[in-house]
């Protein structure tokens, strides 16, 4: 069977979920890395279309995002792999209020942590000024400069901000129930890039998300059947 190609930045948030999700699933996959300053080769797959990632290749479809707030790449895992288990029916209502809070409300405030690292550890002066380019015509001249030197506070705004899910994890081992769903595939992926390259740490206070994520990193679903595999052993 031909396995899916992944898109990707790999510290993306958006891309993170995605990868993480088919692990869960057992679907095999590939991972083709796009350079961040350089997005020609998504645009030659989308005919123009699209820049941004994850783009997903399987046999002849290119699925990428529609729109802003879409989620066209994550249920297409779901249909094509997933047997509706990231998007459950009882759970549809809920998911499209928590999964914009994470993409939007938390992100919005993660990804400036990472790249206040990441954006100066890039050695071509070219990539990193296009980059930096790039982030300064969205948030404004100086904008990395202030993300370092406004780090402590981000951390700050950031447990304020996941605090709700540390919440609702002291009642269930993930968001919603005792199976994860798409809205713990989108948490990981904005933790996932917060603590890319090890810079930054998941805050202490955040014990149960980081039970919570060691948890989903393992979990793997017993597809077919209506039940899901306990998380696997530290040791696998």
């Amino acid at each position: 069977m031909t396995k899916p190609i992944i898109y990707q930045l790999a510290y993306s948030p958006y891309c993170i979920p995605i990868t993480q999700a088919l692990s869960a699933i057992g679907q095999d996959f590939e991972t083709h890395e796009i350079p961040n300053w350089e997005r020609g080769e998504i645009l030659e797959l989308t005919n123009g279309s699209y820049y941004q990632v994850p783009v997903i290749q399987f046999e002849d479809r290119i699925v990428y995002e529609s729109g802003t707030d879409t989620l066209d790449v994550a249920r297409f895992v779901d249909k094509e792999f997933g047997q509706d288990k990231l998007f459950p029916k009882k759970f549809e209502g809920l998911q499209q209020i928590i999964v914009p809070y994470i993409e939007n409300d938390v992100e919005g405030t993660t990804f400036k942590i990472l790249d206040s690292y990441y954006l100066m550890k890039i050695e071509d002066v070219r990539s990193r000024g296009t980059v930096i380019r790039h982030k300064e015509r969205k948030f404004g001249r100086g904008c990395v400069e202030e993300w370092i030197r406004s780090r402590p506070q981000l951390l700050e705004k950031s447990v304020q901000l996941l605090r709700p899910f540390e919440l609702m994890l002291a009642n269930a081992p993930f968001l919603l129930g005792d199976a994860p769903v798409y809205s713990d595939f989108a948490l990981f992926g904005i933790l996932g890039n917060m603590v890319y390259g090890d810079w930054a740490e998941i805050p202490k206070e955040l014990v149960r998300i980081k039970e919570w994520r060691e948890m989903l990193r393992r979990f793997r679903y017993t597809m077919g059947a209506d039940r899901a595999l306990a998380p696997l052993p530290e040791n696998v």
